[in-house]
């Protein structure tokens, strides 16, 4: 059975779920089984997305309009394709950079696999900016200071850094130049945004 879902960023009428629901119907998804928010993708609570992974059975398989209108993030997605694959549920993107993935095909999974690769690398990318940066800010003489408040490309730092399950809070925060307090107040243990992170973020969004 084919469960859809759908989501726009905004919820003021600025834009609507129209092209998303016709190309969900297109591939046989029954109407009544398409789940739908109007949020950003950043925000933990999605109810339309909370309750359509409830409905997920096992045989299942999940079919979205986009990547991007699934996840939080690279790592987001991961988590929620992982948890399906150890359920036995599908997921197939109709449009967009994710088209080639559909995990009930052997290439549709193998495609999915180059995507975690591809992520693991960006973080270990990020982490190593990161100490590049702060490794030429102290040859210039400056340590880094302890802002009280974080900017978006810090907070991307923060999150890449605190994906790795590995990562110390204390030494991530080191690193950046802020206090573990400070850090905890933008970033949740996971390396996901929490509330004043994901505003930041969306401002920088949409500039």
């Amino acid at each position: 059975m084919l469960i859809g879902y759908m989501r726009v960023s905004k919820a003021d009428g600025s834009q609507v779920l129209d092209l998303q629901k016709d190309a969900l119907k297109e591939v046989g998804v029954d109407e009544e089984r398409i789940y739908s928010d109007l949020a950003s993708g950043r925000k933990d609570d999605r109810p339309g997305l909370r309750n359509c992974l409830k409905a997920l059975q096992p045989g299942n398989t999940l079919v979205v309009w986009k990547l991007d209108r699934l996840g939080r993030d690279i790592k987001h997605l991961i988590q929620i394709v992982d948890d399906f694959n150890k359920k036995g549920i599908g997921l197939r993107i109709l449009s967009g950079a994710g088209t080639q993935i559909d995990t009930t095909t052997a290439s549709g999974k193998m495609m999915f696999g180059l995507f975690a690769v591809l992520a693991e690398f960006e973080r270990d990318l990020i982490v190593e900016r990161t100490r590049a940066g702060l490794a030429a800010a102290r040859a210039r003489g400056r340590k880094g200071g302890r802002p009280r408040k974080m900017d978006a490309p810090t907070i991307k730092m923060a999150m890449a850094a605190m994906s790795d399950r590995n990562s110390v809070a204390a030494d991530v925060a080191k690193r950046l130049g802020i206090t573990t307090t400070a850090l905890y107040m933008y970033i949740n243990g996971d390396g996901s945004p929490k509330e004043i992170a994901t505003r930041i973020l969306e401002r920088e969004e949409s500039v």
